[in-house]
């Protein structure tokens, strides 16, 4: 799922910066930079004019030694280590965290393409765990859980004041294995539960289609390494499919929920020609990033809009920014997730690892999106269109005797295929914009 660099010694010791909204159940949006961690030494020392905070590190050892002595039970003492470093990451916002062995080992596997889990991008929001977004084709979209569903229990477990890492653990497992999710929607009273069965989750991160004659449809589940790849590819496919040039494309980013920084660089480069994409901002040397686009847009100008919502996150926050910043696509929908935070991954000797927010990422004109999102050009909310009845009513052609027209009537071929546009109104809005787009542009 991301590029592995492989040292000579240690097989993780490049310092990984991962991009995403919350810790995914099979997705880590990760970058390698230059290694910052190797051999068990930071490359970076501590500052030697650093002072220890004495009478605070007192307090530490005399809370450590009251426990030793009256907790009710005996505790070990790497058990009360590892709490305290637990402690001190996740009290420093959300995405930070301490790994263990086992949810290192998940971390790795989940970026390798296939993984046996739900396919759900969760989070935290006020104690309990949040769905940010299903991924496509998996058990959880299947199941219909939505972005902002509260998970309150798993099995019978309770998920109030759970960690991220936690219900990853307690969700992942053995595909065919079953579980039960209880659900709190928003604007319903009652939670419910849902039955899933636990997928070998593969995912296919580029779909594309003709909506329209002369009009595609590019749908982007989230960013693996090879999407820049594939969307020039389905781009492609999408001409052929034509037998023409197409005249306007939708890039549909709802409820993606980032990937892999490099390949949302990738595929912004498709429809840029040149200038700026993103830049990271960070303290250490190695949270310091630019990306920059190539000459030549894969479209040659061809309207284009992008389709965002809630549930769009990280790297699609990265793809949407972009081309809004360069104005290059009209963004509607709704206002995405807001996740600007960049995290480094550095494992420890143990079979371990910390994960600590490192940097910002910032838009080409310098905005940081972090707890604000992309706002779209155009808001379009989640709709169902209901054709209204109208009245019968008699038109000139209906008359008796009326005048025939001259010319040939033209056949419209711009009829959109049922599929999608019907259910889904923002995609609908979008084709009807993308249509005005491509008329006022072949009117100048």
């Amino acid at each position: 799922m991301y590029p592995f660099v492989a040292p000579s010694n240690n097989a993780y010791s490049p310092t990984l910066l991962r991009l995403g909204a919350g810790l995914l159940l099979g997705l880590s949006l990760l970058i390698p930079t230059h290694a910052a961690y190797s051999n068990g030494e930071l490359d970076y020392p501590l500052d030697p004019q650093y002072d220890l905070p004495l009478d605070e590190l007192r307090s530490f050892a005399e809370v450590y030694e009251r426990i030793k002595q009256a907790y009710v039970h005996e505790v070990d003492d790497r058990e009360l280590l590892e709490n305290a470093v637990k402690g001190m990451l996740s009290g420093l916002d959300p995405h930070s965290a301490y790994l263990e062995p086992e949810a290192f080992k998940d971390l790795r596997e989940s970026t390798q393409g296939e993984f046996g889990g739900l396919g759900i991008e969760i989070g935290i929001e006020e104690g309990y765990i949040k769905v940010i977004s299903p991924i496509d084709d998996t058990p959880a979209s299947r199941a219909g859980l939505q972005p902002h569903d509260l998970i309150i229990r798993i099995n019978d477990t309770p998920t109030r004041e759970m960690t991220v890492n936690k219900a990853m653990e307690l969700m992942r497992g053995e595909p065919g294995t079953k579980i039960e999710l209880t659900i709190q929607r928003k604007n319903t009273n009652q939670p419910f539960n849902v039955n899933l069965e636990r997928g070998l989750i593969r995912i296919t991160s580029v779909k594309e289609k003709i909506l329209a004659p002369s009009f595609g449809y590019l749908r982007i589940s989230q960013f693996q390494n090879r999407s820049g790849n594939e969307v020039e590819q389905a781009l492609n496919r999408l001409v052929k499919a034509n037998k023409a040039p197409l005249k306007g494309l939708i890039l549909d980013l709802r409820n993606n929920p980032g990937g892999v920084l490099q390949a949302a660089a990738d595929v912004v480069d498709v429809f840029l020609d040149g200038g700026l994409i993103v830049y990271t901002r960070g303290r250490l040397p190695d949270t310091q990033m630019r990306f920059e686009a190539n000459s030549g847009d894969s479209l040659d100008g061809v309207p284009l809009v992008v389709l965002i919502n809630e549930g769009s996150a990280s790297a699609s926050e990265i793809v949407a920014g972009a081309l809004q910043d360069h104005q290059r696509a009209l963004i509607m929908g709704t206002t995405s997730f807001g996740k600007g935070s960049v995290q480094t991954v550095l494992p420890l000797n143990n079979d371990r690892a910390i994960k600590m927010t490192t940097a910002l990422y910032y838009t080409p004109n310098g905005r940081s999106i972090q707890a604000e999102g992309i706002q779209p050009d155009i808001e379009v909310v989640n709709a169902r269109i209901t054709p209204l009845e109208t009245n019968q009513t008699t038109k000139e052609a209906d008359l008796d005797g009326h005048l025939n027209n001259e010319t040939t009537p033209a056949l419209n071929e711009e009829v959109a295929s049922p599929l999608d546009t019907v259910e889904d109104y923002p995609l609908n809005e979008a084709l009807n914009l993308l249509r005005g787009l491509a008329i006022f542009k072949s009117r100048n």
